[in-house]
């Protein structure tokens, strides 16, 4: 296998974990929250995903990210669900936030 191949099997199954994460928080976030209907969701969605090949991951996103897909297939409790959701998100943000480079300049308090 070349190694284009392997990026796009990765990427692949990449989207493919994002979009069953991101059904699943959809429906665990709405008001209205159906333990059945979420059950069945998770199972039918979860078929999509096995159609995808499983690829090696090495960031700390993408392996939350399975591990999140993971704890959704095994139907925890709600609560906890929406919390690693969260923990998730937090991951995802945090390399997007760029460290202030010159704080001390813009400090002046006067004194």
């Amino acid at each position: 296998m070349g190694k284009i191949d392997e990026k796009s099997q990765r990427v692949k199954y990449i989207r493919a974990l994002e979009r069953f994460v991101k059904s699943a928080i959809n429906l665990l976030k709405r008001e209205d929250f159906d333990k059945e209907l979420f059950e069945a969701r998770v199972f039918k969605n979860l078929e999509v995903l096995k159609k995808v090949e499983p690829a090696h991951l090495d960031q700390p996103y993408t392996k939350a990210l399975e591990n999140f897909a993971s704890s959704i297939s095994l139907l925890k409790s709600k609560d906890e669900l929406i919390k690693e959701a969260n923990l998730l998100e937090k991951l995802k943000t945090k390399k997007s936030y760029k460290k202030e480079k010159h704080k001390k300049r813009d400090f002046n308090d006067g004194y």
